[in-house]
């Protein structure tokens, strides 16, 4: 049934294209004519030109996971309350982008920071080709604004880091054996129910010889959190290998991109100026607020292309002169 969306997608794409290349076809032998069509075709040659470059970025999607549900996991960076505040609003930007795809957001894991914000927060974006879309998005992200909490109004730095992996189905093997896992429960914390914060339902699973935790605590069953555990342990297991293997063949060394905590990916400049810049693609939008309110789409489509043809840099390697 996968197969078959796929092929039908791709059909209605062919014919929206024939159609498109015919209506433009027609306003230029109007315009031959004499006709006062060329509003009207700038108008067409415009949204043929992003009906095409979406098309385009479709294209770049064919990995074996990329078709795959996202599964997001956000972290703050040192800097207390600041940190925690902008992890939760790359969360926010995260659902909202996901929101206007159509797509569906579950909240696996959510963690309250002591005053604002978050310690950390686990997500799955279900839709097709969430994993294929928002697998660039891997790395540290860098906020720099006039802080909230600061009653002196002083322009603060802070970090937050993201990791993306596919929610791993049927189709894709995860060797997964039983004695390499370490099971603890415990008592949820933050908001929720009676029963969520009276009970031992969450569950935190550890793979011993990666050392690799995941945990899930916002099903009220401790048996719902354990089977959402597991499956976001294969699909970290499965990107774990994916980057083992791409250590070990060396392509495309030059624009390998590392997500290593401290080498941000991407900043989002509230003050002096306001822009929003990734410094592998060198992609920049100057809207910051449109960025924080989902508009990813000049991004994802950059590092595809960038990624593509080899010309990605490696992150952080170019920030502007800002003190942190």
């Amino acid at each position: 049934m996968r197969e078959r969306k796929r092929l039908e997608s791709l059909i209605k794409d062919d014919d929206e294209l024939v159609r498109r290349s015919g209506d433009i076809e027609a306003y230029f032998e109007l315009a031959r004519e004499g006709e006062d069509v060329l509003a009207d075709l700038e108008r067409e040659i415009q949204s043929l030109a992003a009906f095409t470059d979406d098309l385009e970025a479709r294209t770049m999607l064919s990995g074996e996971a990329d078709p795959l549900n996202a599964i997001v996991t956000v972290h703050p960076g040192a800097g207390g309350t600041e940190s925690q505040d902008w992890a939760e609003m790359l969360v926010r930007m995260y659902t909202r982008w996901a929101e206007q795809q159509g797509f569906k957001t579950e909240m696996n894991d959510y963690q309250y920071g002591e005053e604002a914000g978050i310690k950390s927060a686990t997500f799955t974006i279900s839709g097709d080709y969430a994993f294929g879309q928002l697998a660039g998005e891997s790395g540290v992200h860098r906020l720099v604004r006039i802080s909230p909490f600061d009653s002196a109004k002083r322009r603060h730095t802070s970090f937050a880091s993201v990791f993306v992996s596919p929610e791993i189905d049927e189709s894709i093997h995860v060797d997964l054996k039983m004695e390499d896992l370490r099971v603890d429960t415990y008592r949820s914390g933050g908001k929720g129910g009676q029963h969520v914060n009276t009970t031992d339902s969450a569950v935190r699973i550890t793979h011993l010889p990666t050392g690799i935790v995941v945990q899930c605590q916002n099903e009220r069953s401790q048996h719902k959190n354990r089977d959402k555990a597991m499956k976001m342990m294969r699909s970290r297991l499965y990107e774990f290998e994916l980057e083992k293997k791409r250590a070990e063949s060396k392509k495309l060394e030059d624009s390998k991109l590392d997500i290593n905590f401290g080498s941000q990916i991407r900043s989002y400049v509230l003050q002096p100026y306001r822009m929003a810049k990734d410094h592998r693609t060198k992609v920049e939008v100057g809207d910051v607020d449109k960025v924080l309110d989902g508009y990813l789409e000049p991004f994802l489509r950059g590092y595809l292309l960038a990624r593509r043809r080899g010309t990605a840099v490696s992150a952080g390697g170019e920030v502007d002169d800002l003190p942190d």
